[in-house]
This record gives C-alpha cells, sequence and structure tokens, in this order.
C-alpha cells in the first residue's frame, strides 16, 4: 500500500509517505508558513521514494478539529493532488491522530488528546489503543468547556495535546486521579496521519476528492466545498 498523508492543522506542518509499511516524513514547527511548506515536502517524499503521485493508492489528510486556516489547507492540498492524480482521499481525524502519536512516544493505550479552541473551550477525545495498535474512539470528537469534559471509563489515561498547557488545571480538577502523565508539547503528525489513513483506506473510509471537507466541531457539520463557515 502506498499512501500520502498531510497534516496541517497545529503549529506543525508535516508530510509523510507510507509505502508497504514502511514511513518517512517531512516535520516543521513552523506556524504560519504551511501554505509555502507542505508542497515541497509532498515533492520532496516522492522524490526520495521514486514514486509518482498517480502510483499512489490514497492521499490522507488531517480533516480537524484544529486552526481554520491550517485544516483549510490541508483540505485543499490533499484535494487538489487527488484531483491531478484520479486518487481518492482519506480524512483522518486530528485528534485521533495527536493520540496515535501519544500511543506511539509514550506507549500510552489510554489517551486524552485535546487542542485549544480559543474562546475559552478545547476539542477533545478519548481514545483507547486496539490490539491492532491503532486507536479507537471511547469519546467521539468534541468541544467544550474545560470543566465539561467527560471522563471515560477506566484508570491510567495520558493527556496529550496543547489543551492540556492551556488549560491543565481546570482538566485536572474535572478529570482528576484517572488520568496520569500529561505531554502538553505534543503536536499532531503526518505519520500517524499515515498509520490511520492506511488503516481507513482497507476498511473503505476513501472517498473522491470532491468530498474531502473540513470538520468544525463549533458547528457540528462537516463543511462542503463552496459552502460558508463562520
Amino acid at each position: 500500500m502506498k499512501i500520502l498523508a498531510i497534516e496541517t492543522a497545529t503549529e506543525a506542518c508535516s508530510a509523510a509517505l507510507l509505502i508497504d509499511g514502511k514511513i518517512i516524513e517531512r516535520y516543521q514547527v513552523q506556524p504560519r508558513m504551511h501554505s509555502q511548506l507542505i508542497l515541497p515536502m509532498m515533492n520532496e517524499l516522492l522524490a526520495e521514494a521514486g514514486v509518482a503521485l498517480t502510483a499512489l493508492d490514497a492521499i490522507a489528510f488531517g480533516r480537524g478539529p484544529g486552526a481554520f486556516t491550517g485544516v483549510r489547507i490541508a483540505v485543499g492540498v490533499a484535494q487538489g493532488a487527488a484531483f491531478a492524480a484520479d486518487l481518492p482521499v482519506v480524512p483522518v481525524s486530528t485528534l485521533a491522530a495527536l493520540a496515535q502519536r501519544g500511543f506511539r512516544e509514550s506507549g500510552g493505550r489510554r489517551l486524552l488528546p485535546a487542542y485549544d479552541a480559543r474562546m475559552q473551550e478545547v476539542y477533545w477525545a478519548a481514545y483507547e489503543v486496539d490490539a491492532q495498535g491503532l486507536v479507537s474512539i471511547r469519546v467521539a470528537d468534541e468541544v467544550s468547556a474545560p470543566d465539561q469534559v467527560t471522563l471515560p471509563d477506566g484508570e491510567g489515561w495520558q493527556g496529550v495535546g496543547a489543551g492540556w498547557g492551556s488549560y491543565h488545571s481546570l482538566l485536572a480538577q474535572r478529570l482528576g486521579a484517572s488520568v496520569g502523565a500529561v505531554n502538553a508539547d505534543l503536536l499532531c503528525s503526518a505519520h500517524d496521519v499515515a498509520l490511520l489513513g492506511a488503516a481507513g483506506f482497507t476498511k473503505g473510509d476513501g472517498v473522491a476528492a470532491e468530498l474531502a471537507a473540513p470538520v468544525y466541531l463549533r458547528d457540528k457539520v462537516a463543511s462542503r466545498p463552496g459552502e460558508r463557515t463562520s
């Protein structure tokens, strides 16, 4: 399987290429530079692997939630590349990808990813790692005030993502001793978008390029191309 993945929803901009289970990646923390960085990253990966865009099986992208502009960049670039090569796209939750990175780097199997959603709210979810080493949903992606985050059953949960830095005291007070380690510096990576995108593609989650859409949890809907969002 050959999957190209892109992720631009947070301060980190990254692209990854998965070929037969092996992943190469470009990753830079450069806020406000994503639109300039992402295409060169993609081209570098394809050149390094000696693979043409048209030889891929699909393009995976971080669909949100995250920074409004960053998520739109990922959708637009994924659509453009997929249209050019007549490929399907695979949307991947950025919270799921953040949780997957948390597992990949720490080994924690119960993860509470959170991004700062501004307006005194957080994007958050709860994921648990399955037997295949991939995150699965325990509490679906949501946006709420930090003191309204729902505690899943069980112990040994780990917090990951910048939302834990912005609202650590409120989240800790709300969730108590069930949350142990916290890594507030962890950012989403295309490496994990590639892993989840490949799994999604295998399950049939690929869609036509024109159906690629960002997810804005405040609106509770996915914005379709041409629709206005607030």
